[in-house]
């Protein structure tokens, strides 16, 4: 029986690599010179510390800019409110989204059962495992998937024949 698994997965080395870029253009850029603005990952977030507002908002054009480069999904980043830092200095902490949450999980296979497509969903944990007996059906749910807007990247995986 054909089936393959609906998952969120990040490509953390690819990450760096888009914090790295846009660190070394923050170093090269006119506009920074003179400001103290870093950017720092930590497990699941990312934190940038600098001036202003309007930096951060450039340091955030920046960083979605790379991502896209870097061919990582910027839906991932889920920006958080902006505090106030030590010395006149703005934080900005981004969590990054990895994993099926439950109620996206239910909401996603609540859509599929609702198109009266004839495939099987099962979650387990933060992914999804979908079993058809047809490839079209399965090519169908992930079109449907895509086109849903969940907002946060999917990827598929493990379609086995």
């Amino acid at each position: 029986m054909p089936s393959f698994d609906v998952v969120s997965r990040l490509d953390h080395q690819e990450i760096d690599n888009a914090i790295g870029n846009a660190t070394r253009e923050i170093t090269t850029r006119y506009d920074f010179k003179g400001s103290n603005t870093s950017i720092e990952k930590k497990e699941n977030s990312i934190i940038v510390t600098t001036d202003d507002e309007m930096k951060a908002g450039q340091v955030n054009d920046m960083l979605v800019t790379h991502f896209v480069r870097r061919k990582v999904d910027p839906l991932c980043l889920k920006k958080k409110e902006l505090e106030k830092a030590g010395g006149n200095k703005i934080r900005q902490t981004y969590d990054l989204i990895e994993g099926i949450e439950q109620t996206l999980c239910k909401k996603i296979t609540a859509d599929v059962k609702s198109s009266k497509l004839k495939v099987q969903i099962k979650i387990n944990g933060n992914e999804l495992r979908i079993d058809g007996k047809k490839k079209d059906d399965l090519q169908s749910v992930m079109k449907l998937i895509d086109d849903s807007n969940i907002g946060i990247p999917v990827q598929f995986i493990n379609f086995r024949d």
